[in-house]
């Protein structure tokens, strides 16, 4: 009797482990900004929700990226053009991929579907829509959004002690900031998909983004790739001398009428 509910035991066990990978309904969304219902970018980071997207946790150490990760391999189709994806992370319920840059051309806005295969073991489709910007800012996460930012001496503009382990200390008006984000559209020499810009060479976002602090106005000094970092953004910008002061004052950047969420925030001294 032992033996029988032992081999039961593995038979359902088995039977759990095969179950399909499954993309949530609306899953597909930007790495930083993790807004619903808004579409995402070719070039930019995305983060893919839902079940036995892989059977452990995996993460990229190389640099190009590579196409598998884990046994868990992501495929992009647009009409005619189907392309794997870079893979940065994936675990059971998330994978987070670059979109390759060339899937929608010419910065157009395509309905396009994503598969996850997990060891030969195909998801269904899952579709979503891919536009020309969808600007996010990278922060620490829940509760408090606290932007990635850096101030020049490259500790974060944030309250001091406000993020734990971290050195940081508010940027204070007129100095400058280093904003990391994602889905800021085309660029104007792109890398191969996984890859980053050649050592000394900028690569810039055709579109200069609007970015606001506290709801005023920055001057941007520079809005391109980021060169350590597959799919990330880089823009610096100076904190207009208007801009409210506070522990918590709202950053936000706006691209082709989207705008990234009003909860990301940053510290600003006089």
């Amino acid at each position: 009797m032992r033996i029988q509910i032992f081999l039961l035991f593995l038979e359902v066990s088995a039977l759990a482990f095969a179950q399909p990978p499954s993309i949530a309904d609306g899953g597909v969304l930007n790495g930083a900004s993790f807004v619903k219902g808004q579409p995402v970018t070719t070039g930019s980071l995305v983060s893919i929700f839902g079940t036995n997207l892989a059977t452990g946790l995996s993460q990229a150490d190389t640099i190009p990226l590579s196409t598998s990760l884990g046994g868990v391999t992501v495929q992009f189709v647009n009409g005619n053009t189907s392309a794997p994806a870079p893979l940065v992370f994936v675990a059971g319920t998330q994978a987070n991929a670059q979109i390759p840059w060339n899937l929608v051309p010419g910065g157009a806005t395509a309905n396009v579907s994503v598969t996850v295969t997990v060891n030969d073991t195909v998801s269904a489709p899952s579709q979503f829509t891919v536009g020309p910007f969808s600007p996010g800012i990278f922060t620490t996460g829940p509760p408090a959004f606290r932007a990635i930012a850096q101030n020049v001496d490259g500790t974060l503009a944030q309250p001091v002690g406000g993020i734990p382990g971290l050195t940081t200390h508010p940027v204070k008006i007129g100095d400058a900031i280093i904003i990391y984000a994602t889905g800021l559209g085309a660029v104007d020499n792109p890398p191969a998909d996984g890859g980053i810009p050649p050592a000394g060479t900028l690569v810039n976002t055709l579109t200069k983004p609007i970015v606001t602090v506290g709801g005023m106005t920055a001057q941007v000094l520079f809005s391109g790739l980021q060169p350590q970092f597959v799919g990330v953004n880089q823009v610096n910008i100076i904190i207009p001398p208007n801009a409210p002061t506070g522990d918590a004052v709202p950053l936000q950047i706006q691209m082709g009428g989207i705008t990234s969420p009003n909860n990301v925030t940053i510290a600003v001294t006089q």
